[in-house]
């Protein structure tokens, strides 16, 4: 193998290894315009979107110990997204991508939480509130008895203070 390929590949092994998770996604019949709008979108997330030859990912699937009906994922144009952090995001933006092609570019799979999982549980992760919502979500439901109880309290107080 020549040099240039050579650290290509070991370019992508290290990103997909070093990645909290690995959507992968065809991109084939998408324009530039969609793609960098993907790019923008993902870069928000501290996500990058890397268009990757299949033989490449073949390689970094063996490495990483992928089982081998991964391979079938790996036909056609072929794109993976990495990155760190909430990987809920990062299916929401792939997910909205693969709508906004009007049906040219579609989800092939992720490795997600060491599990390789197919487009229909990316398509799940998508729909999950991120981290944030969650939080905020639960401080509410905590904040909400203490706030029912002032509430009470101020209108007993009300209630007394104008009888006296």
């Amino acid at each position: 193998m020549r040099i240039e390929k050579v650290a290509i590949l070991n370019e992508v092994t290290e990103r997909i290894k070093a990645s909290e998770y690995c959507f992968i996604i065809n991109h084939g019949g998408v324009d530039v315009v969609q793609m960098g709008a993907l790019r923008n979108a993902l870069r928000g997330c501290d996500s990058r979107l890397l268009v990757v030859k299949n033989t490449f990912l073949s390689k970094v699937a063996k490495e990483k110990g992928w089982p081998e009906d991964v391979e079938k994922m790996f036909q056609g144009p072929t794109a993976v997204v990495t990155g760190k952090g909430e990987p809920t995001a990062v299916a929401k933006a792939v997910m909205k991508f693969v709508e906004d092609s009007g049906g040219k570019a579609s989800v092939k799979g992720a490795d997600y939480d060491g599990k390789i999982v197919d487009a229909a549980m990316v398509e799940a992760l998508s729909k999950i509130p991120g981290k944030d919502q969650l939080r905020a979500t639960l401080l509410m439901l905590l904040k909400e008895p203490a706030t029912r109880l002032a509430r009470v309290l101020s209108e007993k107080a009300k209630k007394e203070g104008g009888e006296a």
